[in-house]
């Protein structure tokens, strides 16, 4: 374990807290503008989004070596991301937090280059320890259609 805590109190990691107001903060989308950090008030509209519903996050694992964490973006067993024919991403969007673990949907680049949205959502996920995360990167808030 990474997040090592000498009174075993999962309830203060500071991972935790921060995706769970991710969290929170998807399932009550609205839009405004507020100081640009991970556990800001309010997803915000940007100058290419009216309304978000996405706050885009990365993971950095403690055995990472500064590697962004990656995952398939499909189901398929066989799909690893250390084989170069897999399609990965390492971008990803909250689902749920349930006491010390996270479940998150991958999301892919979206292939429609005209798009105004980076994302869309894939039917891939995965659930993490929070005792596994380091850091967490929190991209720019978008719409993620079908979420």
């Amino acid at each position: 374990m990474c997040n090592n805590q000498n009174n075993n109190n999962h309830d203060t990691n500071c991972i935790a807290e921060i995706l769970n107001v991710i969290l929170v903060l998807q399932q009550n989308a609205c839009p405004d503008s507020c100081l640009d950090s991970c556990d800001r008030p309010m997803l915000g509209g940007g100058p290419n989004c009216l309304i978000c519903n996405t706050r885009p996050i990365m993971i950095y694992t403690c055995c990472g070596n500064g590697t962004p964490w990656s995952m398939p973006t499909t189901k398929d067993s066989t799909a690893t991301c250390v084989d170069a024919s897999a399609t990965c991403s390492n971008v990803f969007r909250v689902e749920k937090v349930d006491g010390n673990c996270c479940t998150c949907r991958v999301l892919a680049d979206n292939p429609d280059t005209t798009s105004l949205n980076p994302y869309i959502a894939t039917n891939s996920f995965f659930t993490i320890s929070l005792d596994c995360i380091c850091a967490i990167r929190c991209l720019t808030d978008t719409f993620v259609e079908c979420v």
